[in-house]
């Protein structure tokens, strides 16, 4: 067990994160009802209001509290209890992160930030909310660097040898997060504070897109590495084998610091003001990272055939059936893998020119995003929630506990499924994200988007609403892991954080020179982004007025 001050540490930024995915998860089932037309708001509450609660609590605090909770533990864990310092700095982080995070959610509440989860300009939110956002990542730089403050002790006083991978994955994220934080908190500084705030009179719209989408494409990689460090780490653990090869995992994680930053004029192919040139260049880019995720696919399946093997699995499939489905810690991840091939390959076609110009501004976006992060993102999180917390309490995790965790995952898996497919096709039919209830005067075209059986606002409604009873349950098992769950006394009782031993022997030690990473991830960003970004700044349009459209 880590020390009771790493504990309680990681248990704030728990308690921060639920406390987010509560009140976001009800943000997305009032959405779908609005969206059928079968729920009228009151005055003092707005459709895009909750629309940007929903995208700014799950995507943002939800995740980034919770990625933070099991950094602080496994950090602690894998390299040793943090010294004096470090927890000073990581308490100082946390408590800007939350202020920060508080700040922001009240301007949204209060009606002065319906600006939506990317905040685009020229739509304009009170400057508050732009301060609470850079309190926000500036909370998480301190508790970054305190982590890495930890890591470079445990690095001074085992000079020569690899950190744990565990360590080297979360230093990894950590690199990959501040590096892309860049672009938000130029934008933020330097364009809307002063603009929102009356200091300046315009905004340079083309550059703000540009800067939030250096930062927002690598997000979707922050939100997803620590995932990725459950499959590597914690999977096999559960499985009863070593990591599979050590070398592969820390090289992937390095490919994704490459080739996860320079690459947010995908986001942008249907914008004008940027030549087809770079916007090439950076889908080839984007294109690249899919290298490391096949190599993430290949090691996962490859535990679980040498885990098959080692306990009689015979034929081709044989070991599919010598899998641990009566771990919920297990299936709930595999389950979340599973849900990452579909995800991965709509993300193929929203990186293709051609493709993106038929769904860019439609449902099947918002479909990919639930099905990329929604669910392998978040299952994984919920996987590690099971055992996390009460391995922090060291309360015990029931057999009825486990038997409700298995329903929550199966109600997100279905109302995930329901939903999810109903918003890609929707999007193929042309129904638009981001817009409120509306019947386009009975147009025949929008008229199909209430028809059918898998093709409806209708099933993305009774999906969203499948989805919100698992939250429910969700927070029920989390609620009962904190505070209810009886002590566990006896040692069997005990919940262990499952940490899979991992061969360095024949891992190169260049593998852990950051200094070359990092130089050649930013050679990737000046050769992306120098020229392009040079281009807005210097030949800069009038600019545009703030905009508040609610």
């Amino acid at each position: 067990m880590i020390a009771l001050q790493d504990r309680k540490l990681a248990l704030w930024y728990i308690a921060v994160a639920y406390i987010a995915f509560l009140i976001g998860t009800l943000m997305g089932l009032l959405q779908v009802f609005i969206r059928n037309d079968k729920l009228q708001l009151p005055a003092w509450l707005d459709y895009y209001q909750i629309l940007t609660a929903h995208g700014v609590l799950l995507a943002l605090i939800y995740t980034t509290f919770f990625i933070f909770a099991f950094f602080v533990t496994g950090m602690s864990k894998s390299i040793g209890t943090f010294g004096p310092k470090v927890r000073l700095f990581s308490w100082i982080g946390f408590w800007v992160t939350l202020i920060g995070t508080v700040l922001a959610t009240a301007m949204i509440v209060a009606g002065e930030a319906s600006v939506l989860y990317t905040f685009y300009a020229p739509l304009m939110a009170s400057g508050w909310y732009y301060v609470g956002l850079a309190l926000f990542v500036v909370g998480t730089w301190i508790s970054s660097f305190a982590l890495i403050g930890h890591y470079r002790v445990w690095r001074k006083n085992n000079k020569g040898e690899l950190s744990p991978l565990f360590a080297f994955m979360t230093i990894t994220t950590i690199v990959l997060w501040l590096i892309a934080c860049l672009g938000v908190v130029a934008t933020v500084l330097f364009q809307y504070i002063p603009w929102a705030f009356g200091w300046s009179d315009t905004i340079n719209v083309e550059l703000s897109r540009s800067l939030f989408w250096f930062f927002g494409h690598p997000l979707v990689y922050f939100w997803l590495l620590p995932a990725y460090i459950a499959w590597y780490v914690i999977v096999p653990k559960i499985l009863g084998v070593k990591v599979f090869s050590d070398s592969l995992a820390r090289l992937a994680f390095v490919l994704f610091i490459l080739f996860s930053i320079p690459v947010g004029f995908h986001h942008q192919l249907t914008e004008p003001g940027i030549s087809n040139f770079w916007k090439f260049l950076q889908v080839v880019l984007t294109f690249m990272v899919i290298i490391p995720s096949l190599m993430t696919a290949f090691t996962m399946f490859a535990n679980f055939e040498i885990s098959g093997r080692k306990k009689g699995a015979t034929g081709l499939f044989g070991w599919f059936k010598k899998l641990p489905w009566k771990d919920v810690r297990f299936t709930s991840i595999f389950i979340a893998m599973a849900f990452f091939i579909p995800g991965g390959a709509g993300g193929i076609i929203n990186a293709s020119f051609q493709l993106n110009e038929v769904v860019h501004n439609t449902l099947w976006i918002v479909g990919h995003f639930h099905i990329t992060v929604g669910t392998p993102v978040a299952m994984t999180f919920m996987g590690l929630t099971f055992w996390l917390i009460p391995y922090l309490t060291g309360r015990k995790f029931t057999k009825s506990m486990q038997i409700l965790a298995f329903v929550q995952i199966i109600t997100w898996s279905i109302g995930m499924l329901l939903m999810s497919t109903a918003q890609h096709i929707l999007g193929l039919l042309g129904a638009p994200r981001r817009t409120a209830y509306s019947n386009y005067n009975n147009h025949p075209s929008a008229m199909e988007w209430f028809d059918g059986i898998l093709t409806s606002h209708v099933t993305m409604a009774v999906g969203g609403s499948i989805l919100f009873l698992s939250a429910m349950i969700l927070i029920y098992i989390v609620v009962m892991s904190m505070f209810l769950s009886p002590k566990a006394v006896k040692v069997e009782d005990q919940v262990e954080f499952p940490m899979a031993e991992s061969d360095k022997t024949h891992t190169p030690k260049w593998l852990e020179n950051w200094w070359i990473w990092i130089g050649i991830a930013f050679a990737l960003i000046i050769i992306a982004y120098a020229i392009p970004l040079s281009s807005m700044i210097m030949h800069a349009p009038p600019g545009s007025e703030g905009f508040k459209t609610w």
